[in-house]
């Protein structure tokens, strides 16, 4: 599929380009992982317990995200 076939289907909304790409070679950019330790005090790994289990996700998802929120706050003017 030419690229201008492609942004128009985007274009009007249709529903179904994901058919129209091949997502086994997607890479997400600037996204290389690095493991680190971080030791938090017992009650802030509670909080972060409840908070994760209200949210049905992971306690590493809500610290990614929360981290990543105030990240993308501090840069902004």
């Amino acid at each position: 599929m030419k690229a201008n076939s492609f942004d128009k289907k985007f274009d009007d909304n249709e529903t179904d380009i994901l058919d129209d790409l091949d997502l086994s070679t997607a890479k997400r950019t600037n996204q290389a992982s690095r493991r680190v330790n971080v030791d938090f005090p017992e009650w802030m790994i509670n909080s972060l317990d409840m908070e994760a289990a209200r949210l049905g996700v992971t306690r590493q998802s809500i610290i990614k995200v929360w981290l990543a929120e105030r990240l993308d706050n501090s840069s902004q003017p």
